[in-house]
């Protein structure tokens, strides 16, 4: 299992490089533009799955900043944006890394920011939320590409593991 969240973390960088490349092919306007994701603009949604992972990350090291709401602006540029996510990833990965079955197995307890109750859950299905949460949201960035004009990309985990994770093939 452990190797599976690796390669999933490894997954996630590759997907957001992507991502991010294609949104550096479009116009200011373009990346503010609402085109119906959940939180309306690429720009904004690209926001809201750094903080998510701060939000997660936060939680599972219990370091880092956490945002306080869902829909935080955490960077109002796409430069700024794309340098915290890459911090961000290799965040990600080292801190993935250093998991053992353990605690994959131990129990997480935290409060939602939408509904402030005490939950406690194990590690290692919550951490496949994580994961999932982000490719749900880098989908609907995908959407709003495609809405905007561009070239569709491939994002699907097979693409990954033809490419640059053939290592986990």
């Amino acid at each position: 299992m452990l190797d599976h969240f690796r390669m999933f973390a490894d997954y996630n960088r590759w997907a957001n490089r992507l991502i991010y490349a294609a949104a550096a092919q479009l116009t200011d306007a373009e990346l503010r533009e609402s085109r119906g994701a959940f939180f309306g603009s690429l720009l904004a949604t690209l926001n809201h799955i750094l903080v998510a992972d701060r939000v997660w990350m936060r939680r599972f090291t219990q370091e880092g900043d956490a945002p306080s709401a869902l829909d935080a602006l955490l960077h109002d540029d796409l430069p700024g944006l794309a340098a915290a996510r890459a911090t961000e990833d290799a965040r990600i990965i080292a801190w993935v890394g250093s998991l053992d079955d353990e605690r994959l197995g131990a129990k997480l307890t935290y409060t939602p920011l939408t509904n402030p109750m005490v939950i406690t859950q194990k590690l290692g299905p919550v951490l496949a939320h994580f994961f999932n949460h982000q490719t749900h949201h880098r989908g609907q960035a995908h959407a709003t590409l495609t809405a905007l004009g561009h070239p569709s990309l491939a994002l699907d985990l097979v693409y990954f593991l033809r490419t640059d994770g053939s290592q986990w093939a």
